[in-house]
C-alpha cells in the first residue's frame, strides 16, 4: 500500500468538463478569461517521504521534476501556455 493518497476524480468527467469549457469560451467571446490558470492535484501523506513519493508519481508521467520546497512541502509543475498542471503536497498540520 502506498504511503500517500492522491485526491483524484473521474477522468472522463474531467476531460468532458474541459471540452465543455473550451466550447463555451469559444462560443462566448465576451466572457473574460484569466491571464493564468492552474489545475491542482492534491497529495496527502503523513510524512515527508510519502509526500515526496506522491508528488513524484504525478511528476513522472508529466516529464517534470519534483521540487522540494522545504519544511515538508513538495510540488511538480508543467505549463501548457498560460495554464499550469500542478501536483502539491503539504504537511498535515497545514491542511487543517
Amino acid at each position: 500500500m502506498s504511503a500517500y493518497v492522491i485526491r483524484s476524480g473521474d477522468r472522463a468527467a474531467f476531460l468532458a468538463g474541459l471540452r465543455e469549457l473550451i466550447d463555451f469560451l469559444t462560443a462566448n467571446s465576451a466572457v473574460v478569461v484569466p491571464r493564468h490558470a492552474s489545475i491542482v492535484v492534491l497529495v496527502d501523506a503523513c510524512d515527508s517521504d510519502g509526500r515526496r513519493e506522491g508528488v513524484e508519481s504525478v511528476a513522472a508521467p508529466l516529464g517534470v521534476p519534483t521540487e522540494d520546497l522545504g519544511q515538508g512541502y513538495f510540488n511538480a509543475r508543467r505549463e501548457f501556455g498560460p495554464i499550469a498542471y500542478v501536483a502539491v503536497a503539504t504537511p498535515a498540520k497545514e491542511r487543517q
